[in-house]
């Protein structure tokens, strides 16, 4: 009997071991399961995370400006380009763009945006010192039924756009008024020519002379025009070699001696020979020559004109050409060097000047990698310095 009851407890001892394994095994399978599910979805959380900051990183490395608004009109998202353009540093999310930027065209903008469920393209004006120009595209996210989700908007700054438009209206305004007069004049002196006047000699002789002056200026005018955009270019070919500054400003004193006696004007090189420096010797004379010629046209009669060099560095020179004449106002000194800014435009048209010789002079300077500015003072004449570096 008591075998059998052995046999009985054997098995059972049997069956609750092969129990107890199976049981084990179960929370093992259990506990592996649960770490992969736990390390797949780490790694699906280490994908996502990823693809976010790749996709963030992305979206602030964009140059334009981006901005997208929920179907209430409050900011959700905004790249770093927008904060640099607008120049804002809080967190704006969720805020009305009324609230965010406080700028009235751009919030009507974000209106039509989202009653019309529209595309938009225009320009707003940002407040502040220094006029900027942003252009702002928008367009309305629509869902599958085509009902508003929201909006985004793109911003680019055009600033340096509209000023280059500008810059190149008045450029063409400028040369067209400049081309217009000489040749309005030389025509009225033929036809005046042809109705007879040629038949009487002194009158013919001076019309022909009037003819021969303009069309000289319009003949500087199309060459300081050709060599200021070969200088702003930089198709130019630049000679640098030792050059006498004595020597160059004396070449420039013998051309404009005669015109200089004409106003008795005194022409003083003032430059010690030699004066050896290292620059392009036909450039720098054209810069000495529209200095000069400059002092002497809006320089006192009777004046002075006096040039000089000297060294303010081991590798710098500073020259300077300076008149007694009336002198530069203040806010003049500025604009001086700009492509046809004239301080007194009815007397400069009757010097025959173009315009273009003190932007000349600027340009050439800088590209021997100096500087030129003017000291002047009303009534006490002018100075015009700059520097060439060795």
């Amino acid at each position: 009997m008591w075998m059998a009851w052995l046999f009985v407890a054997a098995v059972c001892l049997v069956l609750l071991h092969t129990w107890w394994l199976e049981r084990r095994h179960s929370r093992e399978r259990e506990e592996a399961g649960r770490e992969y599910t736990r390390a797949a979805l780490q790694r699906q959380l280490q994908i996502q995370a990823q693809f976010q900051a790749r996709q963030e990183a992305l979206f602030n490395s964009m140059i334009e400006g981006v901005l997208v608004l929920d179907q209430a009109g409050r900011v959700q998202l905004f790249n770093q380009s927008l904060q640099r353009l607008l120049q804002f540093r809080k967190d704006i999310r969720g805020l009305t763009v009324s609230e965010a930027f406080q700028l009235s065209e751009l919030a009507k903008v974000a209106d039509r945006l989202l009653k019309e469920c529209t595309v938009i393209a225009t320009e707003i004006e940002l407040p502040g010192q220094e006029t900027r120009v942003l252009q702002v595209n928008g367009s309305a996210v629509l869902d599958a039924d085509g009902r508003p989700q929201g909006a985004i908007m793109v911003f680019h700054d055009v600033t340096r756009l509209k000023q280059l438009e500008n810059t190149r209206q008045e450029f063409v305004a400028n040369v067209s008024h400049e081309l217009r007069t000489p040749l309005s004049l030389i025509k009225g002196f033929a036809e005046t020519l042809l109705n007879g006047a040629k038949d009487t000699p002194d009158v013919a002789n001076r019309f022909l002379q009037n003819i021969i002056k303009h069309t000289d200026r319009l003949t500087f005018l199309i060459e300081d025009l050709l060599t200021i955009s070969k200088l702003e270019s930089g198709r130019l070919q630049f000679n640098l070699q030792p050059v006498d500054l004595h020597e160059v400003v004396g070449r420039v004193l013998d051309d404009l001696k005669t015109r200089a006696a004409e106003k008795k004007v005194q022409l003083i090189n003032e430059i010690p020979s030699p004066f050896v420096a290292r620059a392009d010797a036909d450039r720098l004379q054209q810069v000495f020559f529209n200095l000069v010629d400059n002092a002497i046209k809006y320089g006192r009669p009777g004046g002075t004109v006096i040039i000089r060099a000297e060294w303010k560095q081991p590798s710098v020179v500073r020259l300077s050409v300076q008149d007694d004449g009336p002198g530069i106002p203040p806010e003049a000194r500025e604009r001086i060097f700009e492509r046809f800014y004239r301080l007194d435009k009815a007397r400069s048209r009757d010097q025959g000047g173009t315009g273009l010789g003190l932007s000349i002079v600027k340009h050439i300077v800088q590209r021997h990698g100096g500087r030129i500015w003017v000291e002047s003072q009303p009534g006490k004449g002018a100075n015009f310095i700059f520097t060439l570096p060795q």
